[in-house]
């Protein structure tokens, strides 16, 4: 059982972009419609390779103990393998088995693509890895969707290079707080740090809104890089007053 939206297959995703609609069978929740789904909350797509593959069962096994961090942005996520569904479910006994999971169950759905139409859908393709027979495998794909059903950001990696889920937690943290703030977040910044008005922003427009600045001086004169607090945690402050501000754990040290 499968079908998808009529969409040209030769065109990659641009933000800003609708996502293509599809419907596939899934764990966790059978038959699925993406754009159903979705439902007007933030979402990420991500790809893998292929079943019981030790890179991606890694990563898998760190995205269900990092789901309380997603649920907790409101994110709803899915991953999808090229294999189907009954490959899926006995992978998970080996995600949820190999440690990287920290106990926790895999409680995302697991997108069936066997033939890879979802894949050529949204251009996950990777040309470079293939299987034994011959077929393209699909790269590590990171999709992140807006309540709009809107392309946010995409990240692309290849198939030997497993991906880092503290890095998409930030930028879901950049992108969820730039879609309501005029401010753009800066290198490595993380919730809480200070970000930057966006230059489109008058001074006064600025101040406005609330957004108070401090400009940094660059022999060129121009006033274009005017650092301010982060306006979502003054907005957490505001709303549990006395309460410290929530943050992301930083990642643990290597050994």
């Amino acid at each position: 059982f499968f079908s998808y939206s009529a969409q040209s297959l030769t065109m990659a995703l641009k933000l800003g972009d609708t996502v293509p609609n599809f419907k596939a069978r899934a764990t966790v929740v059978g038959d699925m419609d993406w754009h159903e789904y979705i439902n007007g909350s933030w979402a990420m797509l991500c790809s893998h390779p292929a079943d019981f593959t030790p890179v991606c069962t890694t990563e898998l096994g760190t995205l269900a103990a990092a789901m309380p961090e997603f649920e907790k942005r409101g994110v709803k996520v899915a991953a999808l393998s090229c294999d189907d569904v009954d490959s899926h479910s006995g992978w998970v006994k080996d995600i949820e088995a190999a440690g990287y999971s920290k106990g926790k169950p895999v409680t995302y759905p697991i997108i069936a693509d066997p033939v890879r139409e979802i894949a050529v859908l949204y251009g996950m393709l990777d040309p470079e890895e293939k299987t034994a027979a011959g077929l393209p495998l699909t790269c590590r794909a990171v999709f992140i969707v807006g309540p709009d059903k809107k392309l946010k950001l995409s990240i692309l990696y290849p198939a030997t290079t497993g991906r880092n889920f503290d890095e998409v937690l930030r930028v879901v943290d950049s992108l969820q707080m730039t879609a309501k703030y005029s401010v753009a977040t800066p290198v490595d910044w993380k919730s809480g740090d200070k970000c930057m008005v966006v230059p489109s922003l008058s001074d006064e427009a600025a101040r406005e809104k609330g957004l108070d600045f401090e400009l940094v001086q660059v022999p060129s004169q121009k006033r274009y890089i005017r650092l301010t607090a982060d306006p979502s945690a003054k907005a957490r402050a505001a709303a549990t007053p006395g309460q410290p501000l929530p943050s992301f754990p930083a990642p643990a040290p290597p050994a």
